[in-house]
């Protein structure tokens, strides 16, 4: 068996992305306990463990000239996970609340993604580029990922003459999720230290989960209640994959984990009522567990697999666009989202939410609102009212707009 050459990849199979995964969590635990400020401004444990295992990566790759690839499948399925326990936590009675706050919601961020994308055509204006690779450096990589912009490259460089754009939107949206990483934290202590806000003022008419708390969701964590979140889990993601085939085959391509993310609302609020013999995980501590764990080790496992070596070749055009969308981005939510959203606790809790998927991924609006709430108190309809949001409706509205910025 020949050695390997030196500019091979060093490969990193699912197992070990996985294992690295959980030890990049306890990496930023530990992080968190030893500098007093990440916990001070609420940067996810995940994050802080993420960014530091990247940036390792970053000085082997630099040292040997071999770059580090994973194998992020099981990332992938934790990510279905996720947002399937999202979906069998919430409830219609806490939809229906949230509806009028969720039009809202809608609308300011659809009048945010025209302001996005409008800022990532300046930014490639300013650097000689054709103002429609300002997508790129817009929702198609930011409110809309990696996925999104790997899926709008081959278009803009054909179309549109603009050489390495694949590269161009995957380098922005690494650098959003760094952003969105750690801004979502720092905006909601400086809402709520200004505002003198606090989570027993709570105004968003959901209750919190103690509260709404019985007997039986006050079980307590054992291998049988676990078992049967994971049973739970499991129908939805079987009942959710079917719908996402059927939805293909209708020329509908939506994310696997929003068909999860409805079955899980249905499964978890419709099959009680018929059985109602049948033990809802809605609201359990094992639930719970399920939702933070998969949460936890998907954000590790996608900070830590950052490529920012690859952030090279468009220096500057990057940093100069991302710190425009950073400084928009900021400036918004502070002054529209926020006070649009009633100036409460709550508002600031989706400010943090607000922040993370305006910049980055859905997921990590969800570890900036856990993280806030961990430290100041509970907000339990931004935790209904943000998922709908970016993990459904956007997704629809961004190849619309991205079509209609393309068409300018």
């Amino acid at each position: 068996m020949e050695p390997a050459a030196a500019t091979d990849p060093i490969l990193i199979d699912s197992f070990a992305a996985f294992t690295l995964g959980i030890v990049v969590y306890f990496i930023g635990a530990r992080l968190t306990k030893r500098f007093s400020i990440l916990s001070a401004y609420s940067i996810p444990e995940p994050v802080s463990g993420g960014l530091a295992a990247a940036f390792c990566a970053l000085l082997v790759v630099v040292a040997t000239g071999r770059t580090i690839e994973y194998d992020l499948s099981v990332r992938d399925f934790l990510l279905v996970y996720f947002f399937t326990t999202v979906g069998l936590n919430a409830r219609v009675s806490d939809l229906t609340r949230g509806g009028p706050v969720l039009a809202i919601m809608l609308g300011l961020t659809l009048v945010f993604m025209i302001v996005q994308n409008g800022v990532g055509a300046l930014g490639a204006l300013l650097f000689g580029l054709p103002s429609q690779a300002g997508v790129l450096l817009g929702t198609a990589s930011l409110i809309g990922g990696h996925g999104t912009a790997i899926a709008w490259g081959p278009t803009i460089a054909s179309q549109y003459g603009v050489t390495g754009a694949a590269e161009l939107g995957i380098a922005s949206a690494t650098v959003g999720l760094i952003l969105a990483s750690i801004l979502g934290g720092p905006i909601a202590k400086y809402l709520i230290t200004k505002n003198s806000l606090s989570a027993t003022d709570n105004t968003d008419g959901v209750e919190t989960h103690e509260a709404a708390a019985t007997d039986e969701t006050r079980a307590p964590i054992n291998h049988v209640e676990i078992m049967r979140c994971i049973l739970w889990i499991h129908v939805a993601i079987v009942i959710g994959y079917s719908a996402h085939e059927s939805l293909l085959a209708a020329g509908l391509k939506l994310p696997l984990f929003v068909p999860c993310l409805i079955t899980g609302i249905v499964l978890s609020n419709v099959v009680p009522m018929i059985f109602r013999r049948s033990k809802s995980p809605a609201v359990t501590q094992s639930l719970d567990l399920i939702n933070e764990f998969s949460l936890s080790v998907f954000l590790s496992m996608s900070l830590m697999s950052m490529e920012l070596w690859t952030l090279a070749g468009s220096a500057g055009v990057l940093a100069a666009t991302m710190v425009l969308q950073a400084v928009a981005a900021t400036v918004f939510i502070v002054f529209v989202v926020f006070k649009v959203m009633g100036r409460n606790y709550f508002a600031a809790v989706l400010s943090a939410g607000f922040a993370g998927f305006a910049l980055g991924a859905t997921p990590t609006a969800i570890a900036n609102m856990k993280a806030v709430t961990q430290r100041y108190g509970p907000s339990p309809l931004a935790f209904i009212v943000l998922p709908l949001i970016s993990a459904f409706f956007v997704d629809l509205a961004n190849a619309f707009i991205i079509q209609w910025f393309l068409s300018l």
